[in-house]
């Protein structure tokens, strides 16, 4: 039965832990719930905000308006071939937990993207990546919910516009539809990509002789786990800064000058540098200013530990993009949503 709630603490829905209260706040578990709430006729001209794990939202004021929750659930195989299999999941699956059922049922593709925060219905938005995968390589496409028509209606791959981070739902659709259900192309052959961060290493380490979708998702959960805090213990969104990407003539100019500055390639005339180490050489790793600061093993991870607010934790990533862009003249932009 859904319910429609007053005063409701967001604490316990946003990975930060940071208590911003909803005026008014629903859970819904279907497409017809989900209707239903955007037509009740005493909420046509409420200001809303879609909900999926929090886990890339920077609240920073109490929210006036009516928060949906969306706890679409639901995994199923829709399609199969003798190369491919496509995995149907609703919009509130934990996303960990999708991935942790393709892993079981030798679904591959996603293994590189095990222990993401957030749900299935977030990941498209941002286009999540980890360790040279992004949804873009194993989507097949997606439901969404348009607003105005309250119709749904079906993107496909290129519809999409993914980028680094970036889709169209980020842009020219923010606030226009809200997705429903994800379809993702999963292969029969692993091909795996073990050349990235420390997975190779991490399956030495754990003596893995033959590679398998089960190893590469243990090395990769192992990693994150090593390098960036349990939300459940320190309140924090992951990386809350993107990997800029800049002309390989500026990262030439900073090599002279920082000669152990890393790269990435991404064509002939741009390279991907690590935020996490441009904010370390600014020397914001493990600051800690009361309740909120820089982890003390990532850079790129803004906290709460416990009774900060959105508004500091929003002024520290403001300090933090001073300080970089005047010792790199490289302007960080956060993967994080404002709120």
């Amino acid at each position: 039965m859904m319910t429609i709630l007053q005063n409701i603490s967001l604490k316990s829905y946003n990975t930060f832990g940071l208590d911003a209260t909803a005026k008014f706040f629903v859970e819904i578990q279907s497409v017809e719930e989900l209707m239903e709430v955007l037509q009740n006729p005493d909420f046509l001209s409420t200001e809303k905000l879609f909900l999926g794990g929090g886990s890339n939202m920077l609240l920073t004021k109490d929210f006036d308006g009516l928060v949906i929750k969306i706890s679409i659930k639901g995994i199923h195989k829709n399609f199969e071939d003798n190369t491919h299999t496509h995995i149907q999941a609703g919009a509130g699956e934990v996303w960990h937990e999708l991935v942790m059922y393709c892993v079981e049922h030798q679904y591959a593709g996603m293994e590189n993207l095990s222990l993401i925060p957030g749900t299935v219905g977030a990941a498209p938005m941002q286009n999540i990546g980890a360790y040279g995968v992004e949804i873009k390589d194993i989507f097949e496409e997606l439901q969404a919910l348009n607003l105005e028509t309250l119709t749904i209606e079906t993107f496909k791959l290129a519809d999409c516009y993914f980028g680094y981070r970036e889709s169209v739902f980020k842009h020219e659709f923010k606030g226009k539809y809200v997705i429903t259900s994800v379809t993702f192309k999963l292969t029969k052959e692993p091909i795996f990509k073990v050349g990235y961060g420390d997975i190779q290493k991490t399956l030495e380490e754990m003596g893995v002789k033959a590679l398998s979708i089960k190893a590469v998702s243990d090395a990769v959960i192992s990693i994150r786990k090593s390098k960036l805090p349990d939300p459940a213990e320190i309140g924090n969104s992951g990386s809350f800064f993107k990997n800029p990407e800049i002309p390989i003539t500026q990262y030439d100019t900073l090599k002279a000058q920082f000669e152990n500055i890393p790269s990435y390639p991404i064509n002939e005339s741009t390279v991907k540098v690590p935020a996490g180490w441009l904010i370390e050489q600014a020397g914001w790793k493990g600051f800690r200013d009361g309740q909120i600061g820089v982890h003390a093993r990532q850079a790129l991870v803004l906290v709460n530990y416990g009774g900060g607010t959105g508004e500091q934790i929003k002024a520290l990533s403001e300090k933090v993009q001073a300080s970089v862009f005047e010792k790199f003249g490289i302007k960080l932009s956060a993967e994080v949503n404002f709120i």
